[in-house]
């Protein structure tokens, strides 16, 4: 039997979440505690990842850290989950905002530009 050869691939992705803090339509503790419970590392048990996954915030970012691999899309996934919950998915949205893609951003839906159309 042979060992798998390779170091581990480690991977942070920042959740910016600047403009909805600004405008306090949510609370980014309350975003940085929901993940540190959600995340399940591995098939376990949600909150149990040990030193596996390091989630930190700095003013308006959350970064997540990983030793191992870890998905993007599942990040994704829990944070429109978070959004759901607090009855605000109906005016932001996640989305990848730099060239290496690790970077979301919670943005707002643009609007203004459907009403001129509704009118009659």
């Amino acid at each position: 039997m042979a060992a798998k050869g390779g170091k581990k691939k480690g991977s942070t992705f920042v959740i910016d979440c600047a403009k909805p803090v600004e405008d306090k339509i949510m609370d980014i503790a309350s975003l940085e505690k929901f993940l540190q419970e959600r995340i399940k590392v591995g098939g376990g048990k949600a909150g149990a990842f040990g030193d596996a996954v390091t989630v930190t915030r700095e003013k308006n970012r959350i970064t997540v850290s990983s030793d191992g691999p870890f998905s993007k899309r599942y990040l994704k996934y829990l944070t429109k989950k978070y959004l759901k919950k607090h009855n605000v998915r109906d005016w932001l949205r996640v989305i990848s905002s730099n060239k290496d893609r690790n970077i979301y951003e919670l943005r707002y839906f643009n609007i203004a530009e459907n009403e001129g159309e509704e009118e009659d």
